[in-house]
Parts: C-alpha cells; structure tokens; sequence
C-alpha cells in the first residue's frame, strides 16, 4: 500500500483554442517535475477555459484527440501520471472531463457532472452533465476528482466520500471577482468538513476576453487548515507531499503566499486582463487618448504596467473647451510613464463637421448634437491611428458612466477593449491613489507616481462645453455609485435603496438613466470583469422593454 505520494499543482495560464501551445506548456510542466508521482492541471487546460462553442466544433476536438495522444506517448518513459482537464468525447458526447494519463494510455476518465449555467457561465449550452462520479484508483490510493462547480454543493463531495475517496483534486477555472477568494475558501471548507477529507483546490491564471483568473490555488488539510497556498496572478509549479497517517492522507505544510489585498487585486485583475488579451489577440501594442483626466490617465497606467510604455501611445486632442491645466496634466501624465505622447487639435473636424451640416441645423439652438460630434470626431482620429499603425485603441469610460449612458456612443465607446468597464468612479480615485503608492515585480511601468496629483483631486470634466463637470449631469460620485450598486449588484427596490439615505426621487432618476442606456452597452468593447455583475453575460437586460418604473 502506497503511503506516501508527490503531488504537484500547476497553475498555469493557458490560452483558448491554442491546443498545441497549451500541450507545450503541459508538457514543461511534467517535464520540471520526474520525480512526482503524479501532476494536475487547472480546468480545460489543453483546450483553454472556457472554450465556448469551439468544443461544437468536430475538428476542434479532433486536435484534442492528437495532442491527447501524444502526451500518452510522452508518459511512456516514465515520470509522473498526469491529470489532465480538456473537452472529451464519450459515446458521441462532449464532457468537461479529467484524464488520468499514465504509462502510455488513459487509464480513465471523470466528467463533470455540475455544469454551472449562471452568470458568465453557460457550460449546459456546449457539454452534456457526466454522471456522478467515483474516486480514481492512482497507485493504490482513491483520488475523487470533482471538477470545479461539482465542489459548490454537497452532493458530488458526498458521492465521492461514500465511494470511498482519499484526496480530493480539484481543477478549477474560476474567474476572479470581488471577494471571490473568501467565496471559494468557504465553500472548500464546507466540503472538506462534510467529508472529513483533505482537498487540494487548483485555478488558472491569465486572462480571456472578459475574464481574468488569479491563481491563488491552495491546500486544506481534513482538519481544515491550510496546508500551503499558490500567489494569486502569478504562474507557479508547486510540489506537495503527502503522508497517511493512521488511515488518512495528510498534506505536509509549505509556502503560504497571502492574496492580494482588494485594491491590489483589481489592479492585478485589469494589469493581466489587458496583458493577456493584448498578447494573445496578437495586437503589437495598445492606443488611447490621453485627455487630462482620470480615466484616461488610470487607464495609460495601467497599460503601461502590463505592456512596458514602448507599447502605449497616447494622443491628446484638444477642442475650444480643453483648458490649460487638462493640456498640462496630459503632458505631465504621459512624462511619468515614459509614454508616446501626440497632440492633434480636433477643431478642424468641428468647424468642417458644423459647415457640412449648418444647412441642415439652420434654426435649431446648439445642443448635445454639437458635443457629441466632438466625441465622435475623436473616436474618428483614434481609430485612424489604430488602422494604420496596428496598435489596438483602448477605450477609458469607467462602470459609472456606462451604467447611465454618460458616454457617446461611437464616440469615446469606440475602441476593442475597456479596462475600467466594470470599475465604478470612486474606485478609479483609489486606484489611482494606490497606484501612485504601490508598484508590483509583475507590473512593467515605472517606480514612484505615475498620475499627477491635480488629475485626483480635479473636479471630473468631459470639457465639452464651457465650464462643464460631471456634476452639471450627473448626482455626486458618491451617491451615485452607491445607487448603482444597489440597482445592479443587489437588485435592490427604492424604498431599500431610499433608506440608505438616498432620494427616492434621485433613485428613480438613475434607474430611468441605467435602463434607458441598455442599447449603448450593447455596442460597448469587452472589459475586466470585476464584479459579480458586470456588464454583459453576467447581466443581461432586454434593450426594448416598457419596465419603467421600480417598486
């Protein structure tokens, strides 16, 4: 009877679709560790999570099938049998499953049998459920693999234990949210303390369109203590070792690494989403107008931290409206970063704008018309920019503005991708305070601040018209925010939000502004999802709907 075992975890970053690279970093990964006994990966590692509708895709799981095939070749010289989680064909169907390789062969299978269809999530779509499954016999030791949501209720946990489990591996692919952490380890505990089993908890890292997945993998002892835990937003191949002692398996104590506190996870979050979606997309650098103010200038931080500042270019385009200080503190911003810095005046595209269309005007008062042309006539140069030099534009608007509609739409909208979309405003002040403050060993940007002082602590402004700030439009920040929240996260009605100490008055305001936004969102780049309702497939309201009043 095996008494001791080598486990190692591999939290990896994969990338959707990239079969071959994928099974590159499989097989560097085995190839660290020959002395394990065996090794296991994050959720759909050789296919990428989540893969969508690729898996409907016979020729899709038709490369599975060979690269499956050679890394059974691979384990026929030895080394540790392998884990691995990757779409599978049984009978026809498509699982989410989890290969034991070893000695040349699948040895066998588990599928997932919880497909998790809520919030980003649609796995019912594109896998069939498995059944619910028995542990795996590894070197005489019973190994239950439930496969990520199977662990967020009791029962495949508790099919496992009554079949006999030992260990508990989970793979997983669990993008990363507010609070998320303490989320996933109370579930963990829950599990373990049902089972009164040892259970090692594996995640991806990296990003993927909207998602981004921080790692943070971990071990539970059966007594619930953590036995070792894996850096959040950091690659890591980690060795465990485990005894049994009296009949039960005991993980040895290693490196704690602690989480990110939540400033610095967001940051993260947004640093690896746009790094990987840069990267992997293939685009050779990023684009963004750098107007003076803070979105912008958190937004260039940020892309200077994930891509190095040779990477990022940043134009100022002033009108009539911009003032002297938004052109100073654009100078000095893009001086901070070490940054490509263009300024190119769009008062020509106005005057030209307004003579192509006085015929049509003729009698009608300057309105919003005139401001948005401003907007549009930027999101025209920056795309012209973005066309002939390749670099991919960055839109700046933060969750705020995107609930309420406060943007134009094939204006300052226009772009491929949106750091700060599921970022409300007050929290873009403390990130950016905390930027200035802190500076990471993953982030590429410069040392020290990187945002002038003055863009803080400035009144917020589109400088679309004279002497205009959000406020002329919009309730104070503060407010704001926290009546989004509440409509958005919370679902919450009036009269709960109207005891918080809003107006009731105010609330219905914001709303009628949240609902009547819906179409421009529609139209949005994808960005960093941060929160657990963030703009898109996590919430999906009609554009069309006569709801026009909340109770």
């Amino acid at each position: 009877m095996t008494d001791h075992l080598k486990i190692v975890l591999a939290q990896l970053n994969p990338t959707v679709g990239d079969i071959e690279g994928n099974l590159a970093i499989v097989r560097q990964a085995v190839a660290s560790v020959p002395d394990a006994d065996l090794i296991f990966f994050s959720e759909l590692v050789l296919a990428g999570y989540p893969p969508e509708d690729l898996v409907l895709k016979p020729f899709f799981l038709d490369k599975i099938d060979l690269a499956v095939q050679a890394l059974c070749a691979d384990t026929t010289k030895g080394g540790p049998g392998i884990l691995l989680p990757t779409p599978w064909r049984v009978d026809g169907k498509v699982y989410n499953a989890v290969l034991l390789i070893d000695g040349g062969s699948v040895v066998t299978h588990r599928l997932k049998h919880d497909l998790p269809n809520y919030g980003v999530f649609d796995e019912k779509r594109v896998f069939t459920p498995g059944p619910m499954p028995g542990p795996i016999n590894f070197r005489d030791v019973r190994i239950g693999v439930p496969i990520c949501e199977d662990i967020w209720t009791p029962d495949v946990v508790e099919c496992l234990q009554e079949s006999g489990a030992e260990i508990l591996l989970v793979p997983n692919g669990s993008p990363f949210e507010r609070d998320k952490v303490d989320r996933r380890l109370s579930h963990t505990v829950s599990r373990v303390q049902e089972a009164g089993l040892p259970l090692a908890y594996l995640n991806q890292i990296g990003g993927q369109d909207e998602l981004v997945f921080d790692g943070a993998s971990f071990v539970l002892n059966a007594d619930c203590k953590m036995a070792l835990q894996l850096p959040s937003w950091e690659e890591a191949v980690i060795s465990t070792r485990w005894e049994r002692r009296g009949g039960r398996w005991h993980c040895a104590a290693g490196e704690c690494v602690a989480p990110y506190e939540e400033l610095s996870s967001i940051y993260n979050a947004m640093v690896l989403g746009l790094r990987d979606y840069v990267n992997k997309a293939g685009f050779p650098g990023v684009l963004l107008g750098l107007s003076g103010g803070i979105d912008s200038a958190l937004s260039a931080a940020i892309a200077v931290d994930a891509l190095g500042s040779e990477r990022v270019r940043c134009v100022m385009m002033p009108s009539p409206y911009t003032s002297q200080v938004s052109l100073d503190d654009a100078a000095e911003a893009a001086k901070l970063m070490a940054i490509q810095y263009d300024i190119v005046s769009i008062e020509p595209a106005m005057l030209a704008f307004g003579e192509m269309l006085q015929p049509l005007f003729e009698g009608h008062e300057a309105d919003v018309t005139e401001e948005n042309i401003q907007a549009r006539s930027r999101g025209l140069l920056l795309m012209s920019i973005s066309n002939k030099f390749g670099s991919m534009l960055l839109t700046t608007g933060n969750k705020s503005e995107m609930a309420v509609g406060y943007s134009t739409l094939y204006g300052d909208m226009s772009g491929g991708y949106s750091v700060l979309k599921d970022v409300y405003k007050t929290d873009v002040f403390k990130l950016s305070l905390w930027r200035n403050e802190n500076n990471l060993p993953t982030f590429l940007g410069p040392d020290g601040r990187v945002i002038p002082e003055r863009i803080i602590t400035k009144p917020p402004s589109a400088e679309l018209k004279p002497d205009q700030t959000d406020q002329d439009t919009l309730p104070p920040y503060d407010k704001l925010d926290d009546i989004l929240t509440c409509l958005i996260e919370d679902e919450m009605s009036v009269a709960e939000i109207a005891a918080r100490g809003h107006a009731p008055e105010t609330i219905e305001r914001v709303w009628r502004m949240l609902d009547g936004a819906e179409y421009k969102r529609r139209q949005s780049p994808p960005g960093v999802k941060i929160t657990s309702r963030a703009f898109g497939r996590d919430r999906r309201y009609p554009i069309t709907n006569s709801l026009r009043k909340i109770l």
